[in-house]
């Protein structure tokens, strides 16, 4: 059974916590100061459905963003999804 769109994001975001260890706590820490297209994980969304790598942000692995900008189209909306649910996450973390 294929899974539908917000699952291949949910799939992903969940690799993105337990895989890289990339918890909200983590992304308010690191990702919570603006730049170029808005806060980090926005820009590195960004930057992977435009597939450039020079507005990722700059204190993010220059090896992982590599790799996520080398996979396909779709593996890089699944992905820029995941960050955005991230970010999502992130605000409410910093609201509360």
């Amino acid at each position: 059974m294929k899974r539908d769109g917000a699952e291949l994001i949910a799939v992903e975001r969940l690799e993105q916590k337990a895989k890289h260890g990339n918890t909200v706590d983590v992304d308010v820490k690191i990702n919570s100061t603006e730049g170029n297209f808005g806060f980090p994980l926005v820009c590195g969304a960004i930057c992977l459905l435009d597939k450039t790598f020079k507005q990722m942000p700059a204190h993010w692995d220059k090896k992982i963003a590599e790799r996520m900008l080398s996979k396909t189209y779709k593996e890089r909306l699944i992905i820029a999804g995941a960050l955005i649910a991230a970010e999502i996450d992130r605000l409410d973390a910093v609201e509360e």
